[in-house]
């Protein structure tokens, strides 16, 4: 149980900072608002399917 407290901390940790960089992206390219929107939802559910499965398997490592 504490392994997966520490995981839902990391992921969270690891989406913020990938948040961060896609922000600084889509500033630096200038790219429209319209855009921006798909542009983070792709990057979050891309990170999000890295992150399950990451701790899928560390939890059948272990």
């Amino acid at each position: 149980m504490t392994l997966a407290i520490y995981y839902i901390v990391f992921a969270s940790l690891i989406l913020f900072v990938f948040n961060s960089l896609t922000n600084r992206l889509c500033i630096e390219k200038n790219i429209p608002d319209e855009r921006q929107v798909n542009v983070f939802r792709w990057i979050n559910i891309m990170i999000t399917i890295l992150l399950l499965s990451s701790y899928v398997d560390v939890l059948y490592a272990s």
